[in-house]
């Protein structure tokens, strides 16, 4: 709980937020320049410092370096004392608790760094010990190379120790090296240190460089997590040190912690140029819901086909042709690395057209084994009369025959060489031959409840659009009772669901997963702060369509922080709202 630290933006684990200062900076960032050690409390008893608003005071404190035993942990366990001024409380990686301070100071960042597991422990238990809304804070061990993936584990705050001892050593560090000044010709930086012949740089140059571009590094990371694309940058640059990917991928399995932080939609494109894309939370929960949530409502047989690189895939010139070929005779279903099962319904919910691929022609083995997990889960749960696969032969077809092997089915495939060619598509049309078409109601109706399922739960779509009627062209669908009144409308640039108060309360009233944040006695108008939150269901996360209660007023809008965080915080806006009304 924090008067003096605020989040303003999320990209996971990683967040640009505003320390409080005097001087407001943003973090992630330096602070060497406004922090001030009140001292250790092993060489001296020390009285409570006279902070004020202008630095962020570390409080007297006793520090525990990895590999201490719990029970000296325990017993020289400070109290520290309630002040009224940004403070930081030290605290031991594993012993983590809320001192009501506004950041934590790891003290075994040292025995941890260079290790990735033990990276991926420290980082996940210390969040998970204190406050959601207070800073964590890693010293003496941010370089330009590992400062990246640092913000992408959740780490907020960074001092210039690392890189001025190395400077100090002859060490010049760069985003990907840590070279010695002997071994450089020239200088491969255009920072002002850098701005003289190489003969007469001396280390004290160095030690300015190794700080410019650690400062830039961080500049870079803060643009990143705005954009919502830190993950992107990370999976390159974790490339740099054997134990930067180890720590990437440790994370990755971390689902609890890396989902719960993680939004459901954003506008930024996922570029999967590396197989590390397959393990991204994003990709992950997306063939979670569509296997555990989403149930095919057709009665026809089930049609797939290959990803486009145009998003949404219906509008590629590809599609296009399978569309006429199928004239809605059947269920069309996308097979796509890293994405791995598409169902029509489902094209432009986030992030089913929001990623691009590298393409090559050939699928990895990852990819393949990802995709036929993801296509053998979905076939397990819905049932079709017959299965055709119009798919290419280079990875699709491998899939799909893997998956056909694997649950005894009897698939046809109507691909001679490739999926456009006319030969192939008189194939698809042949193998529908006598299939009745579905209507554009069925079509349009079975869309909006396949999001519901997608976005609150299995069943959710029958139990909020049992009987409605839908007006207006796809992807703008409106969602209205028999009665005209509008009750939610489909959100083409994420494929989601935005809810009117009629709609909002049908949701309360239905047995469809309600996620709703409990405010205090007032109107919110237009978004809803931390402070006035009393509760939140701890299934919301960033982007979410919540339900906004209280004994004042009723209301629906989207979450701008999780749960848990929202439930917390005592800054920051927890949620939009888009409609309320006053009870």
């Amino acid at each position: 709980m924090t008067d003096y630290f605020e989040v303003h933006a999320r990209d996971g684990a990683a967040r640009v937020g505003e320390l409080r200062l005097e001087e407001p900076r943003s973090t992630p960032a330096l602070v060497d320049h406004v922090l001030e050690d009140a001292g250790s409390l092993w060489s001296a008893e020390r009285g409570v410092p006279e902070g004020d608003d202008s630095r962020l005071t570390v409080l007297p404190h006793r520090g525990f370096p990895g590999g201490t035993a719990d029970e000296v942990k325990e017993s020289f366990a400070v109290e520290y004392p309630d002040v009224d001024y940004p403070s930081v409380a030290v605290v031991s990686s594993d012993h983590a608790d809320d001192h009501g301070t506004d950041a934590y100071a790891v003290s075994d960042v040292q025995s941890i760094t260079g290790h990735g597991a033990a990276l991926v422990e420290a980082v996940v238990e210390a969040r998970e010990a204190i406050p959601t809304d207070t800073a964590l804070y890693f010293s003496g061990v941010a370089t330009p190379r590992n400062v990246a993936v640092l913000a992408y584990a959740g780490v907020d705050l960074f001092d210039e120790t690392a890189a001025v001892v190395r400077g100090t050593e002859g060490r010049y560090l760069t985003t990907d090296d840590a070279y010695f000044l002997e071994d450089l010709e020239e200088l491969p930086c255009a920072c002002s240190a850098c701005q003289q012949p190489r003969e007469e740089f001396t280390r004290e140059d160095c030690v300015e460089h190794n700080v410019n571009a650690l400062e830039a590094e961080l500049g870079i990371v803060r643009r990143r997590i705005r954009d919502g694309r830190l993950r992107d940058y990370v999976e390159g640059q974790a490339r740099q040190d054997q134990w930067l990917t180890a720590a990437m991928r440790g994370f990755d399995s971390q689902w609890g912690y890396l989902e719960e932080r993680t939004p459901i939609l954003r506008d930024a494109q996922i570029d999967a140029a590396t197989e590390d894309t397959l393990r991204r939370v994003e990709i992950q929960r997306y063939a979670d819901r569509v296997t555990t949530r989403y149930r095919n409502r057709f009665d026809n047989p089930l049609v797939l086909v290959p990803c486009s690189a145009a998003k949404p895939y219906s509008e590629s010139q590809s599609h296009r042709q399978f569309h006429d070929a199928i004239q809605f005779r059947a269920h069309l279903v996308s097979m796509t690395s890293p994405i791995g099962v598409v169902p029509q319904e489902l094209e432009t919910t986030y992030p089913a057209q929001h990623y691009d691929t590298v393409v090559t022609g050939r699928w990895s083995e990852d990819e393949k084994r990802f995709v036929s997990q993801v296509l053998e889960r979905y076939l397990e749960r819905n049932e079709y009369p017959e299965i055709i696969a119009h798919v290419p032969d280079e990875g699709y077809r491998d899939i799909v025959e893997r998956v056909e092997a694997e649950l005894d089915l009897d698939i046809t495939y109507t691909v001679e060489e490739h999926p456009t060619d006319t030969e192939s598509l008189a194939n698809l049309q042949r193998a529908l031959s006598g299939e009745l078409k579905y209507s554009k109601r069925e079509r349009e109706h079975n869309t909006v409840r396949a999001i519901a399922d997608y976005l609150l739960g299995d069943g959710a779509g029958d139990d909020l659009f049992e009987d409605i009627r839908t007006t207006s062209r796809y992807p703008k669908i409106q969602v209205r009772d028999r009665d005209e009144t509008q009750l939610a409308t489909m959100v083409p640039q994420y494929g989601t669901l935005s809810f009117t108060l009629e709609g909002a309360k049908l949701w309360v009233d239905s047995d469809a997963p309600t996620k709703r944040v409990e405010i205090d006695g007032f109107v919110p108008h237009g978004s809803v702060l931390a402070p006035g939150v009393v509760d939140a269901d701890e299934e919301i996360r960033v982007g979410d369509e919540v339900v906004v209660e209280g004994p004042k007023a009723f209301g629906v809008g989207r979450a701008e922080m999780f749960g848990r965080e929202m439930a917390e915080s005592t800054r920051g806006i927890a949620c939009e709202i888009r409609h309320v009304e006053e009870k």
